[in-house]
Parts: structure tokens; sequence; C-alpha cells
């Protein structure tokens, strides 16, 4: 099987291709699935860099940034973005997680958008979530709103873990509601709540490791549930068993 280069790949993701070779393009991921899944993987990087900087573009340049000459902290800015881009685009390029049990492909693609939402945002410290945990009714409520179900947000003082806060994202199948818990160490976990393709549908815990960012994942009718951390896979699961039983009582 042929595979395309990642240059042309990323055109085609970024509309930059002429029309001709959009069909030839187009025809070629109909045919090659691998293919196929790195583009949805190069969507799915875009979506979360967009949900997580482009407020950046809105915030008032310092003053002593300001300068007639040379811009040196420009080039820096500009360097460090290509850096993360690259280094998320290698990332998802990778495929699917080593350690994944289970082959359903929504199920690969849910843990690979909640561990790179959760590898995003929780290294911030001054916006590490939209709506903080002060309004943690307003956030609940208005998640709940795009995503067109109740929403429940677990309550996990009892182990260790304060909400932080949430945020809205957008993924592949539309809105995604986002969580971010902390306990006394600073260490964060983060709960990543989608729509889904298809009929509605269960399935039981899977689990997904990434470097440092281990995964347990599940499907719940028509909604998809990660709950992601930097823990290890049975200190993940006794956790993710208490988010399940909160939110199905």
């Amino acid at each position: 099987m042929t595979t395309l280069p990642d240059s042309e790949l990323h055109a085609y993701v970024d509309g930059t291709v002429a029309e001709a070779d959009c069909s030839k393009i187009e025809a070629h991921l109909a045919a090659n699935p691998e293919d196929a899944e790195r583009v949805r993987a190069y969507r799915e990087m875009n979506s979360i860099l967009h949900a997580a900087f482009d407020s950046v573009l809105d915030e008032e340049i310092p003053q002593r940034l300001h300068s007639h000459g040379e811009r040196p902290w420009l080039r820096f800015g500009i360097a460090a973005s290509l850096v993360l881009v690259g280094a998320l685009a290698g990332w998802l390029g990778r495929g699917a997680y080593p350690g994944v049990t289970g082959t359903s492909g929504q199920g690969v693609a849910l843990a690979r958008q909640a561990a790179l939402a959760h590898a995003v945002f929780t290294p911030e410290v001054r916006h590490p979530v939209e709506v903080a945990a002060d309004q943690e009714e307003h956030l609940v409520k208005w998640l709940s709103k795009k995503l067109g179900t109740e929403l429940k947000c677990p309550k996990l003082g009892s182990i260790g873990y304060d909400l932080v806060g949430g945020r809205l994202l957008s993924g592949p199948n539309g809105p995604v509601a986002h969580f971010m818990f902390q306990d006394a160490r600073g260490a964060r976990l983060t709960l990543y709540v989608s729509t889904q393709r298809g009929e509605p549908r269960e399935t039981a815990f899977r689990f997904s490791q990434e470097e440092k960012v281990a995964v347990f994942y599940w499907i719940d009718g028509k909604y998809g549930y990660a709950l992601s951390g930097e823990l290890g896979r049975d200190s993940l699961l006794q956790v993710a068993n208490i988010v399940y039983k909160q939110l199905n009582p």
C-alpha cells in the first residue's frame, strides 16, 4: 500500500493544494484508510490548537515588547509555535497508542483526542480552564446545552482531587466538554466528554497509554468519556470507576 508524504497531507488539511490535486488525494484516502486516519488526526490537532490558542491573538502585546526595530520576541514566538505544532503533529501521526485494548476506531480516536487535550491544557498555569470551579453550576449548564445532554461533574474530593473548572472544545463530532481536577500536589486529571458517530452503543472500560498520559475511556449511548492523567493504570482505573458510578448512579 502506498502512502502520501506528510507535507502533502498537511497541505490538503490546510486547504493549500490545487483543486485537481484535491481530487487525487481524496481518491487516495478513500482507498488507503491509514492515510485517511492520519488526515483525521491532523484535523483533530488543528481543532484543539485553535481552541487552546486562538484567544491569545486577542491579547494586547505588552508595551515593553513594542519596538520600532527588529523584534526578536516575534521570531522566538513563531519558532516556539512551530516546535509545538511539529511535536503534536508527530504525536498524532504515530497512529493508535500502544496498549489500547480493543479495536474500535472510534474508541482509539476518543482516547487520542482526550490524551492530546490533557497534554495541551494541564501544564497551563494562568489559563488551564475557561470557566473556574467557583462557577461550577454555570459551567455544567453551559456545557450541557452545547452537547445537548444533561452533564454531571464528578465529585472527587473524597480521593483528593478538587475541580479546577472546565472548557468547551471543538472535536471531530462537534462540541466537547473538558473538566479538569487537581490534587494537593498539583497533579491534574481531565475528563473529556464528546458525542460519537453512529448508533448509540455501550463499551466496557478500555485503556490507552501515550508516554506519561494514561487514559481510561468508554462509550455510553451517544457519548464518549475519557479520563486522562499521569497515573499508573491501576490508580487511574480506581478513579475511573468512581467517575463512572457517579455519572451512572
